[in-house]
């Protein structure tokens, strides 16, 4: 029924277009420049009903005033009044398009920002900067364990729906995750995955919940392997895996 086309912005941004098959409209998700939008709208010849926002950086809202101004009645959607004609969503909210044939649920996933969301259905989850392959978003106005339960609520849905994120950020993160688990055998075979489609420019999202719990250390945070490894990095006991969760993204920062 509906397609979901990459468009790419700026040096690592994804603006996810979900386009409806026989209709012609379609969903913009974090359109943070209107140029590649606008060209992909002409390209396409589709009409644009309605822009999802996960949260309020300018790489992700950059373009929606711009967008805005091409047609009458499209909507935005976020958890803040980020705009004029915003469509404030919360927790639980189930947003219904084409004419009802089309639905995503809402998700707070506070941590990376405190008005950050994620929008799901059972085959996809737009997760803005909350999970990315093998990394997660760094915490920049939340805590930790907000951060540690946002994931969390992300990990919990089935394992093979597609996660589509905002950056390709995925080999850099891959080599953190290699540095704490080089023998991990899933992300060893994920790695040279990823290499050869970069080889030939092509994108390494979307991703899925089941590979991101075995090579994702964000994700792993309560398997032995992965403690023993940060711990013998650090140097420091790890009772929790919160706590494992908060010395890891600090790790990170710094790697």
């Amino acid at each position: 029924m509906v397609n979901i086309l990459t468009i790419k912005g700026f040096d690592d941004n994804y603006f996810w277009l979900i386009k409806e098959k026989r209709s012609g409209r379609c969903i913009i998700v974090d359109p943070g420049d209107a140029n590649p939008v606008l060209e992909m709208l002409k390209s396409q010849n589709i009409t644009l009903d309605a822009i999802l926002l996960t949260h309020h950086h300018h790489d992700h809202i950059g373009g929606v005033n711009e967008l805005l101004e091409t047609a009458e009645n499209i909507k935005v959607f976020s958890k803040n009044k980020l705009f004029e004609n915003t469509n404030q969503v919360k927790d639980g909210d189930v947003l219904t398009f084409f004419d009802g044939q089309y639905s995503l649920t809402v998700m707070e996933t506070p941590g990376h920002t405190l008005d950050h969301l994620v929008f799901y259905n059972k085959e996809v989850a737009f997760c803005g900067d909350l999970l990315f392959s093998a990394g997660c978003g760094r915490i920049f106005e939340g805590t930790a364990e907000q951060m540690f339960a946002s994931l969390l609520r992300v990990a919990m849905l089935d394992s093979d729906i597609n996660i589509y994120c905002a950056h390709e950020y995925t080999q850099n993160n891959l080599s953190f995750a290699h540095h704490l688990e080089p023998k991990n055998s899933d992300l060893l075979v994920y790695i040279e995955q990823v290499s050869k489609k970069r080889q030939q420019g092509l994108p390494t999202i979307p991703t899925t919940i089941g590979l991101e719990k075995k090579i994702n250390p964000f994700l792993r945070c309560e398997k032995k392997s992965l403690i023993n490894a940060l711990e013998y990095q650090l140097n420091m006991l790890l009772a929790t895996p919160i706590d494992c969760f908060r010395e890891l993204r600090l790790y990170k920062d710094r790697f």
